[in-house]
């Protein structure tokens, strides 16, 4: 296996059948092999900087009705709330004094928030922090909705393609929704522009290694500038509520799998990884990943952005703990970088850094 692992850090592109034994795997020396290897690469790319991004929940409104997601249409018992540009504008901020350099606008597919509402939320924050970069997660929209907020100043649009199996993504949504479509709106917004992200939760329900394989495949051609993954957490009043949480070791083992694959990729230890273990977070970081996400939402609405159960709010996940996520890093060999964190994938294209 560790030959395996040496031709992927070499090629970047193993078989599907070369890849699926990497998958399966289950020996703990060669996943710290794998391990040590991602964090090799990671390290000859990136140094020993962790990028920061600050991350705003500013709406739990959702249209859809997947049936893994805690905000859920049909949730009733969901505790709705609706960030205010004002409020927004006062996260980034409290962000920007801070130390952080990226903002996260991740909600819902909330219909309040259309283009003309996000234009001039997106002019607000570029205006008052032109050093910032600004990323937005809400979801699926039509082209033409992508290329006016990119217009707007938007930098980089996350959107996990959640399976790369047709079929396994009609098990966790619901049948209005369609893969396909999924598919169309990563690749507009990587035509349009965006520094675009993909990835996927590790150990949903019907997930099998063939369709991890297909996930791996599909990001080594997409090429993102960033991949997101985490262990699948159950979340209540889902129909998926009883369901056991991913596994965090092949969370981990993926995390290098998939350094190795793009070694410029962004890859965040995520706060599902950090719900599901203690030290899930820098076990991400060990593993090859390079970026981590603080919450700069209002405390009082934090619990209230309830995709799974049990989600992180507080302590190192929270960006008034920056000075103890510093220290937490520092600890296993890192430092926390204050700047933008663009992809090196996307740094020379992208039109606004070109400006």
């Amino acid at each position: 296996m560790k030959k395996l692992i040496d031709k992927l850090e070499k090629n970047r592109n193993l078989s599907k059948e070369e890849l699926t034994m990497l998958v399966a795997d289950q020996s703990a020396e060669n996943l710290q092999y794998l391990n040590e290897r991602a964090v090799a690469v990671r390290r000859s790319v990136f140094g020993n900087s962790v990028y920061i991004r600050g991350l705003i929940e500013f709406t739990n409104y959702c249209k859809n009705d997947c049936y893994y997601c805690g905000l859920r249409c049909s949730n009733r018992k969901a505790d709705r709330y609706r960030l205010t540009p004002k409020q927004i504008l006062q996260c980034c901020r409290k962000g920007h004094e801070l130390g952080f350099r990226t903002f996260v606008l991740q909600g819902g597919e909330d219909p309040y928030w259309n283009d003309e509402r996000l234009e001039v939320l997106i002019g607000e924050i570029k205006r008052e922090h032109p050093d910032c970069a600004l990323t937005l997660s809400i979801g699926e929209r039509e082209r033409k909705s992508y290329q006016r907020l990119y217009d707007a100043g938007a930098d980089r649009f996350l959107l996990r393609h959640e399976t790369a199996n047709a079929d396994h993504y009609g098990m966790l949504h619901p049948a209005e929704m369609s893969h396909a479509n999924r598919l169309r709106c990563l690749k507009d917004l990587k035509e349009i522009g965006f520094q675009t992200g993909c990835g996927f939760m590790v150990g949903s329900p019907g997930q099998t290694t063939e369709t991890l394989v297909e996930d791996l495949m599909f990001i080594r051609e997409f090429e993102p500038a960033m991949v997101g993954i985490g262990p699948f957490i159950p979340a209540g009043n889902t129909p998926f509520s009883g369901e056991k949480t991913g596994s965090v070791e092949l969370t981990l083992r993926l995390l290098s799998i998939i350094r190795l694959m793009n070694p410029k990729v962004l890859l965040p230890a995520t706060t599902a990884l950090g719900t599901a273990k203690e030290d899930g977070r820098a076990m991400g970081i060990k593993a090859g990943a390079n970026v981590i996400m603080p919450n700069l939402s209002p405390t009082d609405v934090r619990e209230k952005y309830r995709i799974y159960d049990n989600k992180l709010a507080t302590g190192v996940e929270a960006a008034e703990g920056l000075k103890e996520l510093e220290l937490e890093m520092g600890k296993i060999g890192y430092k926390i970088e204050i700047t933008r964190g663009d992809s090196p994938l996307c740094i020379n294209t992208h039109k606004k850094q070109t400006n």
